[in-house]
């Protein structure tokens, strides 16, 4: 069994994520009191007792996925988990590349929360709401998406955001240019192409000015090579170089997240078990359709922490 540690980017909160670890675990509390202390905000909270939409909020969502993720890393930790003997590789999708990072020692946690709430209000900043949009396209391989996004700009930005399993591309840039997207794929093919809700249109180039400030922020940031290589989301290739992991991260705010080939290429070294690290179970699904052969796990509960101590021996 050759293991990769995944971390769920936004969409996958919900109010309560990451409670019961905290009433549980000693360990997982006090990973949500550092966030809390560095962000000088009850973001635990917010992530235990809502509201929805204020959770929801990008500035918020992204440390408290993170915080989610590292709690339960360091549950496994106090369990016996050797992230170094024990995984091959880390990755996260979008904002769980600094989930990844934080888990394998790169970045401390309260320097990831703190880079997560910049990155989470520069994106939002970046473009004023109804401006852009976001769009997923069912059913359609990736090389098609992007030329249905290429059709679509007519000298507005339409870009492939998201390529995150075979027949789920996100497009992202101009409203008017995403919804025009949206009717091409249509009569391209597509299974669906719809609109989805989302604050922002990341991961395309009207996002330059947050990718400048994450540069900013990062330039001052401490990042340590990581025990075990980062697979990077703009590269779908590994990388531990800290010089490079900033350029990267920067790089990944106006860049597509490949994470279908990610995937493709951690299963080309061997990688048959991938765990999710975090809330939710989206990352675990992509696997399944992405590599049929592999194993995707979530762990996010007590229980699930019990299971896969118990599948590698710890």
């Amino acid at each position: 069994m050759t293991i990769a540690f995944t971390f769920p980017g936004q969409g996958s909160q919900s109010v309560g994520m990451g409670k019961v670890l905290a009433e549980t675990f000693p360990e997982a509390k006090a990973v949500f009191d550092e966030v809390d202390d560095a962000l000088g905000q009850k973001l635990s909270d917010v992530m235990w007792n809502g509201p929805d939409d204020t959770l929801t909020l990008t500035a918020n969502a992204q440390p408290a996925l993170m915080a989610v993720s590292l709690a339960t890393m360091r549950v496994l930790e106090a369990r016996g988990l050797d992230l170094k003997s024990s995984v091959a590789f880390v990755a996260g999708h979008s904002l769980g590349e600094y989930s990844a990072l934080a888990a394998a020692g790169s970045l401390d946690i309260a320097t990831t929360a703190r880079l997560l709430r910049v990155r989470g209000d520069a994106m939002q900043n970046a473009v004023p709401v109804g401006v852009g949009a976001m769009a997923a396209l069912l059913g359609l391989d990736f090389d098609v998406a992007v030329e249905v996004a290429q059709e679509a700009s007519q000298g507005e930005v339409c870009q492939a955001a998201n390529d995150n399993a075979p027949g789920q591309v996100v497009v992202s840039g101009h409203l008017a240019a995403v919804e025009r997207a949206v009717e091409i794929a249509k009569a391209k093919g597509a299974r669906r192409a719809i609109m989805l809700p989302v604050s922002a249109p990341f991961h395309c180039s009207l996002m330059a000015q947050a990718a400048d400030a994450m540069s900013d922020a990062l330039a001052n940031a401490e990042i340590n090579v990581p025990v075990v290589p980062l697979v990077a989301n703009v590269l779908a290739e590994p990388i531990t170089d800290p010089t490079e992991i900033r350029s990267r991260l920067v790089e990944q705010v106006t860049g597509t997240v490949r994470w279908r080939e990610s995937i493709l290429w951690l299963a080309g070294q061997g990688v048959d078990t991938f765990v999710e690290v975090g809330t939710g179970k989206v990352l675990s699904g992509m696997v399944r359709r992405i590599h049929k052969e592999s194993t995707g796990l979530s762990v996010n509960t007590p229980e699930d922490i019990d299971a896969l101590m118990a599948k590698i021996g710890g």
